[in-house]
């Protein structure tokens, strides 16, 4: 199974402002719900999904820009396209 990573944070604020830092510093992510295995109680239940080849420009991209998230989580497979289709 594909390892993938989800940036959570304590607002959609957040989110959209990383999402934006990210495409302007050309790094692939895409919106996603936070999986419930790694939500925790701070989670807004927003999260943005990074590719692993992508991860480390994503971490140099919120340390430069000082973006606030509330954590990085990796897990596998947790994406199935025949059941998880979202707008």
């Amino acid at each position: 199974m594909k390892l993938r990573y989800y940036i959570l944070f304590a607002n959609y604020e957040q989110g959209l402002a990383l999402r934006d830092l990210l495409l302007k510093d050309n790094i692939p992510n895409r919106i996603a719900p936070a999986p419930r295995a790694i939500q925790g109680d701070l989670s807004c239940g927003m999260s943005l999904l990074v590719e692993p080849e992508y991860i480390d420009q994503a971490r140099r991209c919120i340390e430069e820009h000082h973006a606030p998230y509330h954590r990085i989580a990796s897990l596998e497979g947790q994406i199935q396209s025949h059941r998880d289709r979202y707008c």
